[in-house]
Parts: structure tokens; C-alpha cells; sequence
């Protein structure tokens, strides 16, 4: 068995097309692993930098802001720095960490236009975008294997040899079978090992073996769907064209027609147009009457009803009030907004059952926690945080007690 399987790798690599397509393989995956170790190295040298800065920032604020030991100077000036640090799988399926912020610093103002400064996007069906691992499986891949495969049965039939070979082969099917899968078993060798170099370097752990599987269930479909056309004795050029115009059709055709589909069905406000009527609500603020703003918010935070009016022109506690004002007025908008980024990416996984490079595409960025999940699972970090250090400033802030270094260094730290 062993000398038939050398036998058939003999004269597959005899080929012209072989040895430059499985050498193209290599070099785009391993271009691929490297730029996504790059990409979240890179990543991870922010968030490293952030925090000494962080600190820097810190003890600069301290130095004018607690002069007059005043909370409102200490909350308006600081700001806090988040993060969220990349997985290790991360360097295999970049998702949305190209295009959705990962690093934020917030302050203990109205949060919604400090969160929505930079919008979220599906990026689950969009065309191709940034060169990773997951671009070259999804993409690439299948059109080499597409190479390699279009012409195992009308190859040697167009060169004379099929019916001689198939009276000599005294397995038919498995002689084709073992042709096919040597081919694609070689193919998936040279994609895999740049991740599995990938994986060890990252730290990925057992995971990294889950995309391995993946990936061959992957090439195993465009590998089924090779062989069904084959079957249909067609020459050898029509099955090149019709594989590659099936790629085309579930690659980006049918992706993009979804994509379009979901959006018209699930429409969604940008995030640019939360942040400005959140802004409005909170410019408006101004003009209100104090008295007016200070009952609206103690419905919200009665303990604080029994602290002294607001008298004269300005005060710290009727500014809080009036920036947690803004963002409760634009509360149903910022739930909306979400509810229509969770209903397209709800529609995605159902649509991805049936267009295979979708369901790879989404399940390799929900296992490197790099898609949409994971960002708003960030967001709502910041906002758990962000509550935080509000509820810290406010006995502060509408009770007029002092604030002092010590209290200063006492004040909520983001924690990964």
C-alpha cells in the first residue's frame, strides 16, 4: 500500500504545475502567519505602551487638579486607559481588529460619543480584506486546489490513458480517491505548517489545532466538489472554468448579495450619528434650568437628593448630571444600534450553513475572539468600567467632600 501511495506522489510531483503551486501555497501562508504575528505584535506593543503613559498622565493630572483638592477637576481631566489585548489566535484571523478600536480612554464623562468615535462594521461578509490566514484558506486555497484538481480524470482521458488505467487499476475508485486526496493532503501540509510555526510562537496552545481541523473540512468540500464535477466528463478547461466560476459564486458573489440583503433587512444607524445626538443632548444641557436637570437625574440616583442645591452659575454636580443625561437620552438609540449589529451577525451564522467559506471564515474569527461579539463584548467592558469610576467621583463630587491624592490613587484601574 505504501508503494502505491509514493507511486501516485512519484507522478504528481512530475508535474510542471505541482511543485510551483505547492511552493506558492507555502509562501502565502507563511507570508500570511507572519504579517498576522506582526499585526498583533504590533497590537500588543500599544497596549504596552499605553500603560507607562497611563501612569505619566496620571501623575501629571495630579499635579494641577488636586490643587484645590476639587473632585470635578479630578473626574473632567483624567482620562482612564482600556484595552483589549489580542488573543493568541488572534495572529491566524485578524476579523475586526483592523477596523474596531482596542484601545479607548474614557473619561467619567458621557461615554456613548467616546465609545462610537470609531464605527463597528459586519465584517464577517465583507469581501476580502486584510491578508491573513483566514484569506488565504477562505480565498486562495481553493484556487490552487482547484489547479491541482480539475484535471484528475479529464487529464487522462484527454492524454488516452484513462480506459488503460482503469482496466490496470484493481481499485477504480480508490486509485482516484487516493490520487485526490494525496493532492489535497499536500496542499493542506504546507498551509498548516507555517500555523502550526505560527501557533508555537503565539503561545496558541491545543486551540490552534481546532483551526487546523477546520481547515481541512474546508479543503475537503472544495475537494467533494472537485471530484462530483469531474464525473461529469467534461474537458479539461470546462471544468477549470466552471470550478472557478463555482468559487467565484460562493467566495464573493453570494457574500456580497447577503451582505446587501442583511443590511437592507437590518438597517442600523452609524455609530457617528449616535455620538452626535448624544452630543446635542449634552450640549443642550446647558440651557436647561439647573433645578430641572438635578430632579431628572436624582430619578436615576435618589441617595443624592439630599445634598446641597445648586445655586449660582456653575457647578460640578449639575455638569454630571446633565453628561449622564446625555447618554441615558440616547439609551433606546445605543440599544437599537446594537440590537441591528446582533441581528446582522445573527443572520451571517444562519446564511453561513449554507455558503462554506462564510461558515470558515465566521467560526476561525469566533474562536481567535477577534468578531463582532467580541468587540461589543469589549464595549461592554467599558461601559461596567466606566460605571465604575462614576459611581467612585460621585459621593465626591454631590456629597463636596475633599479629594486628595489619596483618594485620587483610589480611583477604579482597568483590569484585562
Amino acid at each position: 500500500m505504501t508503494g502505491l501511495w509514493q507511486h501516485e506522489l512519484r507522478l504528481f510531483l512530475r508535474q510542471r504545475i505541482a511543485l510551483p503551486a505547492l511552493l506558492l501555497m507555502l509562501v502565502l501562508s507563511a507570508a500570511s502567519v507572519w504579517a498576522g504575528l506582526a499585526e498583533v505584535g504590533r497590537q500588543n506593543a500599544v497596549i504596552e505602551r499605553i500603560q507607562p503613559q497611563q501612569a505619566q498622565d496620571l501623575a501629571a493630572v495630579a499635579g494641577h487638579a488636586l490643587r484645590d483638592e476639587d473632585p470635578g477637576n479630578a473626574a473632567y481631566y483624567t482620562f482612564h486607559a482600556t484595552w483589549d489585548r489580542p488573543s493568541p489566535l488572534a495572529f491566524a484571523a485578524l476579523g475586526q481588529r483592523d477596523i474596531a478600536p482596542y484601545v479607548l480612554r474614557v473619561r467619567a464623562l458621557a461615554l456613548e460619543s467616546q465609545i462610537h468615535e470609531s464605527e463597528n462594521y459586519n465584517a464577517e461578509l465583507a469581501l476580502p480584506g486584510r491578508f491573513d490566514w483566514v484569506f488565504v484558506l477562505t480565498f486562495l486555497a481553493p484556487l490552487i486546489l482547484i489547479v491541482l484538481l480539475h484535471d484528475l480524470f479529464s487529464g487522462e482521458r484527454e492524454a488516452g490513458r484513462l480506459r488503460v488505467l482503469s482496466v490496470m487499476a484493481l481499485e477504480r475508485r480508490g486509485w482516484w480517491l487516493r490520487r485526490a486526496i494525496l493532492r489535497t493532503g499536500l496542499l493542506y501540509g504546507v498551509m498548516v505548517v507555517p500555523l502550526l510555526v505560527g501557533g508555537s510562537v503565539a503561545k496558541a496552545g491545543l486551540p490552534i489545532l481546532a483551526v487546523a481541523a477546520i481547515a481541512a473540512l474546508y479543503l475537503g468540500f472544495w475537494t467533494l466538489l472537485c471530484l462530483c464535477l469531474s464525473r461529469l466528463k467534461l474537458g479539461s478547461i470546462a471544468n477549470a472554468a466552471t470550478l472557478a466560476a463555482t468559487w467565484l459564486v460562493l467566495t464573493l458573489i453570494l457574500p456580497a448579495l447577503a451582505l446587501l440583503a442583511i443590511n437592507g433587512a437590518f438597517p442600523v444607524r452609524q455609530g457617528v450619528e449616535l455620538t452626535l445626538a448624544q452630543r446635542e443632548a449634552v450640549h443642550g444641557g446647558w440651557d436647561k434650568a439647573k433645578e430641572k436637570t438635578m430632579q431628572a437625574f436624582f430619578r436615576h440616583y435618589p441617595q443624592y437628593r439630599a445634598t446641597k442645591p445648586v445655586e449660582g452659575g456653575f457647578h460640578w454636580k449639575w455638569y454630571y448630571a446633565f453628561q449622564h443625561l446625555g447618554d441615558l437620552s440616547v439609551a433606546d438609540q445605543t440599544r437599537a444600534y446594537r440590537a441591528g449589529l446582533e441581528a446582522r451577525d445573527t443572520w451571517t451564522w444562519r446564511l453561513a450553513v449554507i455558503l462554506p467559506p462564510l461558515a470558515t471564515q465566521v467560526t476561525l474569527h469566533r474562536l481567535a475572539e477577534t468578531d463582532l461579539a467580541a468587540q461589543l463584548a469589549y464595549q461592554d467592558r467599558i461601559r461596567a468600567y466606566h460605571r465604575q469610576l462614576r459611581e467612585f467621583y460621585y459621593p465626591y463630587i454631590f456629597d463636596e467632600r475633599a479629594f486628595g491624592p489619596t483618594e485620587f490613587n483610589a480611583a477604579p484601574r482597568w483590569s484585562e
